[in-house]
């Protein structure tokens, strides 16, 4: 969970009068944050992109409705889960982008895609990119009930009281989805990490 911003209450108020510097010092303060919950619930960047925007252009347009009963990243995490959730009712589109494909520019031309090298040797990047997916493999696999309180609770380090204020769901509601989602995180994980 993000350290809470000491002059939060001062920020809100003044993004409520149309200080758009203040609402960009709470996007600056939350937005990893909101993007590793919608990455987790939806499984794809793009769409974790998409909810990460769509979060803060509602959170922007509705603060007149934060009422300051919890924190201000209790609120914004509601309204990306919310927007997690529908995406993935939605269905997921391919969205893929050829590498061999060139960008357009903003004049009308066009320019080679860059591809940078971030430096992992070809061995560190395959056992990185075989762990992620296992990994993404077994939350993609639950089901979105679960993969959400284990999202909320275990990657994001919400409480269970905080995480059954942001699903609307009752304290022991949201410790049987947890229990049940990690006991099928671990079963789909014993296969790869068992010990021989």
């Amino acid at each position: 969970m993000p350290a809470h911003l000491e002059n939060e209450v001062t920020l809100i108020a003044a993004a409520r009068a149309g200080n758009g510097e203040a609402f960009t010092t709470l996007v600056n303060q939350y937005d990893r944050n909101i993007y590793r919950v919608a990455l987790n619930i939806t499984g794809k960047q793009e769409d974790a992109e998409d909810v990460l925007q769509e979060a803060f252009l509602k959170a922007y347009t509705n603060l007149d409705s934060f009422r300051g009963n919890s924190r201000f990243y209790t609120w914004l995490v509601r309204i990306a889960v919310n927007e997690a959730l529908m995406k993935l009712r939605k269905g997921r589109r391919d969205r893929s982008v050829s590498l061999d494909e060139p960008i357009a520019t903003d004049d009308g031309e066009s320019m080679p895609r860059e591809i940078e090298d971030w430096g992992d040797s070809p061995e560190q990047s395959y056992a990185k990119t075989e762990l992620q997916a296992i990994l993404n493999g077994a939350m993609e696999s639950l089901e979105p009930q679960f993969r959400t309180v284990v999202v909320l609770r275990d990657v994001e380090n919400l409480s269970t009281e905080e995480t059954a204020e942001l699903l609307g769901l009752s304290v022991p509601a949201v410790k049987t989805r947890l229990l049940r989602g990690r006991l099928k995180l671990r079963e789909r994980l014993n296969k790869y990490f068992k010990r021989g």
